[in-house]
């Protein structure tokens, strides 16, 4: 529990010092490289073009951040006395002690000491459980933060290419460049800064498949009206259209929340807090 709790600090810290360097990298590195080209000096230049495309998916990550983190899942148990019996409570809210006495898709995530109903998971990289409060916050974030960390990876890439003159028309290129880059870097042949880029190449393409393959796993549960946690409980679910399951999670105003982070688009779980 004590590793967990760690984890818990950690990771989120990870996440932002991540967030930084890829930033730093972007503004300070790669879009600059891109203005030594003579024919980027138009308005609508590449390097431009990237730089804003860059800055939205940045800002949509960073905003859908702050709100999963913001928008934290109710906490159903601040009635009950969570002190001495936290456990007892806490089992009788999974189902694990009294069978058919919990309560319908409730979870006591001792990470957060909280009750949250329509509990999906614990996210260690926001430090918050993810619900029906904030599920939708969460989807956008791991979206524009594979979108940018792909973004990164492709200028960083192209920064690569034109300073160490090579090319990575072969799809081999990309696979042989560590070892190639770390013999060359010891033998002094490589700068510090190159090889560092090279680095967080590897970094973002394994955070931008891993927040791309969680997104397309999260948005597969979301058609089926599930939550991890249910599948993981083995809990029946009750057959719903795939289309009330979406709207449920993204509201109405869909598009709203796919451009820019908003924290209610007209969710279902909003109207019925309204209510």
């Amino acid at each position: 529990m004590l590793v967990l709790r760690l984890l818990n600090v950690v990771a989120p810290a990870y996440f932002l010092c991540i967030s930084l360097v890829t930033f730093v990298l972007q503004i300070l590195l790669f879009i600059p490289s891109m203005f030594r080209d003579p024919s980027t000096t138009s308005l609508l230049s590449p390097a431009l073009l990237h730089g804003a495309l860059f800055l939205f998916l940045s800002a949509n990550a960073l905003g859908n951040y702050i709100l999963v983190i913001q928008n934290s899942p109710e906490d159903l148990g601040k009635g009950l006395n969570l002190g001495k019996g936290a456990e007892v409570v806490a089992d009788w809210l999974d189902g694990s002690r009294s069978p058919g006495s919990a309560l319908p898709s409730t979870h006591f995530c001792r990470l957060c000491a909280r009750v949250t109903q329509r509990h999906d998971h614990h996210c260690f990289f926001t430090g918050n459980c993810i619900g029906s409060r904030n599920m939708r916050n969460f989807i956008m974030f791991c979206l524009y933060t594979s979108l940018a960390c792909l973004d990164s990876l492709v200028a960083g890439m192209a920064y690569i290419s034109a300073t160490l003159s090579m090319s990575f028309a072969d799809p081999l290129a990309f696979l042989t460049l560590l070892p190639h880059s770390i013999s060359q870097f010891f033998s002094g042949a490589l700068l510090s800064s190159e090889m560092f880029v090279i680095l967080m190449l590897y970094l973002w393409l394994g955070i931008g498949l891993a927040c791309a393959g969680f997104c397309c796993h999260q948005m597969l549960l979301i058609l089926r009206g599930q939550t991890r946690y249910q599948v993981r409980k083995g809990m029946v679910v009750r057959a719903r259209p795939w289309r009330e399951n979406l709207q449920e999670v993204f509201g109405k105003k869909w598009l709203l929340g796919l451009l820019i982070p908003v924290l209610d688009v007209g969710s279902d779980y909003c109207r019925q807090k309204e209510k």
